[in-house]
């Protein structure tokens, strides 16, 4: 059997999580549930058609009608845009549940920038217009697919079961417009020829739902190839700025090793050398080298457990974001409380990436809000780890300005999160981050 729809194997086996399943051998396509799913489908394109295109075309002529009038046009046009996007969603769900064929959505919007923002970037969203394209188009679409459906279905059983009701007909048998059908045998050539039609129609029904599926693809789905080739960009930039990033942390390990720990442990070796030294000549002053060699030794551990603190936590891994935050917070200069709401736990890369961001925030907000207080809230919902840190600061921070916010923003935006700021002067300031972890 071969399917088609998603992709498939090479031996034609179908793909994980099914797809638009029509078998080519003419006979099983008749039987298949597949093939009726998919004429279902396609007789029900014009209805959605008509639902869509009069709904779209009419919020449409209103809000151009209205946008003189001290620009009522411009809230209508905003329900338009809303509702074209419920719409798609109703559509990819038709197509999944008539066709089991998922059709991605576009990126969701960002919820963590402020409302209007959120409007403005749906209104000027390509996916937006693309949509609303989609629902214009599916009336004259779906008329045609419904009717070359219909008559690729219909016709084909109406003259294989000609010979039972010919006689019946009025005038003495069936009008084919170029001529009258008279007799058993002339009945049983055109039963044969609807036969023949009739194990032709999957393959017209395959066609059609595979030029549905084409159009709701390039219409209702995730990326058109601007958005695309957009998207590669930013992530190819954001990928350089990472290596940056990651360059830029390995020279500072480097020179924190340099200037910290290892000038200490050069101590601890002159001190212990000392001490070896005087070991038979003055044994009253090894005492005190001793406790000097101890205290450096104390030191030098001390600066490597905070250098390895800054790479990986320990506890992160052994306890996870609560205990994890917690100690972040009990270090911090600035009082600070933590809540963690996320039962199920993300996977390393993203509780990394959480950690570091309410490590950098935390570090900002000692540096520079002038805060009396903060707090960090972690929450799971759905697919997406929502992680949040609140000070009462003096505000103005701007993620576009300076190294440390943008790295975070790098961080986040290499596992497909976002990263928003409110920050106006005077504060607060809340970061907001949100992580997919499905």
């Amino acid at each position: 059997m071969t399917w088609v729809g998603r992709e498939t194997g090479r031996d034609g086996s179908p793909p994980s999580g099914g797809g638009l399943a029509i078998p080519y051998h003419p006979i099983r396509a008749l039987v298949s549930p597949y093939t009726w799913l998919a004429i279902t489908h396609l007789l029900s394109d014009f209805w959605f058609g008509l639902l869509s295109f009069t709904s779209v075309v009419t919020l449409l002529t209103l809000s151009v009608s209205l946008l003189p009038a001290a620009l009522l046009g411009v809230p209508v046009f905003v329900l338009t845009a809303y509702w074209s996007r419920g719409l798609a969603t109703l559509e990819r769900a038709r197509f999944h549940l008539t066709l089991d064929v998922a059709i991605d959505s576009p990126p969701p919007p960002d919820r963590t920038a402020p409302p209007l923002r959120q409007v403005g970037r749906l209104v000027i969203s390509p996916s937006t217009w693309r949509q609303i394209g989609y629902h214009l188009l599916m009336l004259p679409l779906g008329a045609f697919t419904m009717t070359v459906t219909l008559a690729c279905s219909a016709l084909p059983v109406a003259l294989v079961l000609l010979p039972a009701y010919n006689g019946a007909l009025p005038n003495g048998g069936a009008n084919l417009g170029v001529f009258r059908v008279h007799g058993a045998l002339a009945e049983w050539v055109i039963a044969l020829v609807g036969l023949g039609l009739l194990l032709g129609a999957p393959s017209v029904v395959r066609g059609l739902a595979i030029m549905d599926i084409a159009v709701a693809r390039a219409l209702l789905g995730r990326y058109s190839s601007r958005e695309l080739a957009e998207r590669v960009g930013e992530l190819e930039r954001s990928r350089r700025r990472v290596l940056d990033a990651a360059e830029a942390e390995r020279r500072r390990i480097e020179r924190d090793l340099h200037d910290g720990a290892q000038q200490r442990l050069v101590a601890l070796a002159m001190t212990l050398g000392r001490a070896k030294a005087r070991y038979g000549r003055e044994p009253d002053s090894i005492g005190t080298l001793l406790d000097e060699a101890h205290s450096e030794a104390k030191q030098a551990v001390a600066e490597l457990r905070d250098l390895t603190r800054g790479i990986h936590p320990p506890v992160l891994a052994d306890r996870g974001l609560d205990a994890a935050l917690s100690a972040l917070a009990a270090r911090s200069p600035v009082p600070v409380s933590v809540t963690v709401d996320a039962p199920v736990r993300p996977s390393q890369t993203v509780e990394a990436i959480a950690y570091f961001v309410v490590a950098e925030a935390l570090t900002n907000v000692a540096k520079h809000a002038g805060a009396h207080q903060a707090s960090v809230l972690v929450q799971r919902v759905g697919d997406t780890l929502r992680v949040t840190v609140l000070d009462d600061g003096r505000g103005g921070a701007d993620a576009s300005a300076g190294t440390g916010l943008r790295g975070l923003a790098d961080r986040v935006t290499g596992v497909d999160g976002r990263l928003a700021v409110d920050s106006p002067p005077g504060g607060p300031t809340t970061l907001t981050v949100e992580l997919p972890c499905g």
